[in-house]
């Protein structure tokens, strides 16, 4: 009897650990389920983002491509832009030696015509002639100096242009 009270209890043992066996392999079977669920979404989620990822890279390319094109004919451009301000740069350092040398003799003839002056300085008898002297001094000397100035001024600058095209013509060789 000892044993059929065991073999029972044996029995009930098994039959309970079975049913919460089962029982824990149907909650694993639901979580291995909405893990699979989940794992679903997240590869469909990443197919769509591949996609998406892949189309933004080809967008990019096609972009970089025509800004490749648009800066190769920007090119001439920037090539003219630097040429003129070589050109300006050197027109105006031309000008500058125009300028300092106009400025030197400009000097140089002050200095002279101070020179000169005490010694045509006459002293008038009349008050008549002391106004015609004024006079030819305020007059006369401005119309020749603004003429000399004007032929010395357009001498340097066609001196400047004739140096300044032969030196295009020799860096052009």
């Amino acid at each position: 009897m000892l044993t059929q009270i065991s073999v029972a209890i044996i029995a009930v043992a098994f039959a309970v650990l079975v049913f919460f066996l089962i029982k824990t392999l149907k909650a694993a079977t639901q979580s291995l389920e909405k893990v699979t669920q989940t794992l679903q979404e997240v590869q469909k989620t990443v197919d769509e983002l591949s996609y998406e990822v892949k189309q933004t890279i080809r967008n990019t390319n096609d972009i970089t491509v025509d800004v490749q094109h648009k800066m190769k004919q920007i090119d001439p451009v920037m090539d003219t832009v630097r040429n003129l301000g070589e050109a300006l740069s050197e027109v105006t350092y031309a000008v500058k030696q125009v300028s300092s040398g106009m400025v030197s003799r400009f000097k140089q003839s002050r200095i002279e015509q101070k020179k000169e002056q005490p010694a045509r300085m006459e002293v008038p008898l009349t008050a008549q002639d002391r106004t015609f002297q004024s006079y030819d001094a305020v007059y006369q000397k401005t119309e020749a100096e603004e003429k000399s100035r004007s032929r010395n001024w357009l001498s340097y600058v066609d001196t400047a242009v004739g140096l300044w095209n032969s030196f295009r013509r020799q860096k052009a060789r």
